[in-house]
């Protein structure tokens, strides 16, 4: 059975309160269950995480990618910052994907910037709570297909 660890980096614990002009009023409690269903329907399983803090992250992304389970990631800020998390996901060989609830790309410019792109198989952004749906189906058929992340 394929695993898909969804990773939520910092500041998204606010989400539905946050900036609802640029983040829209889903919460992230309203995005695990949305992808809690898709996992059953899907036939895999979820981990769901939030942490304000890089190493946790980095932490949990060894445990997916050493596991073989997809990693499904919105970085937050890390996403423009973090090399650690850049190598975690290229040295635990985690197939990941990047999404952000926002255009990134619409926003100011140091958002255009991501340093885990080029180690994730794809990038979602501005789609909002959908990307997530999006990412996940997008990582369940990259398992589910056994292609390599690289």
């Amino acid at each position: 059975m394929n695993a898909v660890h969804v990773l939520n980096g910092p500041n998204l614990n606010l989400l539905g309160r946050r900036e609802p002009g640029i983040y829209g009023t889903t919460t992230l409690a309203d995005i695990e269950t949305m992808l809690a269903g898709a996992a059953r329907a899907a036939g895999v399983t979820l981990a769901f995480r939030q942490s304000n803090h890089e190493g946790e992250l980095v932490s949990w992304i060894h445990e997916a990618g050493l596991s073989g389970a997809g990693v499904l990631i919105n970085a937050g800020a890390y996403t423009h910052t973090s090399i650690a998390l850049r190598d975690a996901i290229a040295g635990s060989g985690a197939a990941a994907v990047e999404v952000h609830l926002s255009n990134v790309y619409a926003r100011e410019s140091f958002r255009h910037t991501s340093l885990i792109a080029p180690v994730c198989i794809g990038v979602i952004c501005g789609l909002g709570a959908t990307g997530y749906r999006l990412g996940f189906d997008a990582l369940v058929a990259h398992l589910g297909r056994g292609t390599p992340t690289k």
